[in-house]
């Protein structure tokens, strides 16, 4: 088990956002926190703690340039989401990024679009990509949501969908959708059966709130998932202790 750190950009700012509020006209995106240091401070900060496979996720328009610097600062130590195509993923790769982090280019008018990710993997590779299945439950089965998180898709996230998805892509990123962003815990279930079905890299996100939470999910996956912690932490405005996530993860 690894702890992959996040740079959540938004409006050129870092930030940690209940990211199911994006996307939505009519009401206001609730924001848990807005850093007072740039991209660049928590970019050297992973890297000064050996954290490898972290993501910088651009939330709209206005992030290009945080984002860029961040991979700057941390060279191939950092992935990159957000507005990512088949035409600007090699940009990314070029300015730092290991990978870049797909979900609505491939997924969109509710289906998943095997040209377009071909293409992707003509562009960069697939050791370059990680496809990001956030999801939310429905009828009590897992389905991708894109659009920041506002419109469900036909793909169900199962033993099987996976075992498929992961020809084509050198990690996975999956959010809980329902508890991201919101230190409500996370979604049991959802994290058991990731730690099974999965055979690559894998990174959780979503609900982690606590170093009882992280031992929790330590046992739920015998530590076959990586974690991501946003709001939760310190660093983020949170009360766990960035330092004692990073020591339990590295013991």
């Amino acid at each position: 088990m690894e702890f992959r750190p996040c740079i959540d950009l938004h409006e050129g700012k870092v930030k940690q956002i209940v990211g199911s509020t994006l996307g939505h006209t009519d009401q206001a995106v609730i924001e848990n926190f807005t850093s007072q240091q740039d991209s660049t401070y928590y970019a050297t900060l992973f890297q000064q703690d050996q954290l490898t496979g972290g993501h910088v996720i651009m939330l709209g328009p206005g992030n290009e340039q945080a984002a860029i610097r961040a991979l700057a600062a941390y060279p191939n130590g950092l992935q990159i989401g957000g507005g990512i195509t088949a035409d600007n993923a090699q940009k990314y790769i070029d300015a730092g990024a290991s990978h870049v982090i797909v979900t609505s280019f491939i997924f969109h008018d509710g289906l998943l679009d095997m040209e377009r990710l071909q293409q992707l993997i003509d562009a960069v590779g697939k050791e370059h990509i990680v496809i990001d299945l956030s999801c939310r439950a429905r009828d009590g089965k897992w389905f991708v949501v894109t659009d920041k998180w506002t419109k469900f898709s036909d793909f169900e996230v199962n033993a099987q969908s996976i075992k498929e998805i992961e020809h084509y892509c050198d990690e996975l990123l999956i959010h809980a959708v329902d508890v991201e962003g919101k230190r409500s815990g996370m979604q049991e279930s959802l994290v058991r059966d990731l730690a099974h079905w999965t055979t690559i890299p894998t990174t959780y996100a979503g609900g982690v709130r606590s170093l009882e939470d992280l031992q929790k999910f330590e046992q739920l996956t015998n530590g076959n998932l990586h974690i991501t912690i946003g709001s939760a932490l310190s660093i983020f405005g949170g009360d766990l202790a960035y330092d004692e996530v990073v020591k339990y993860c590295q013991k």
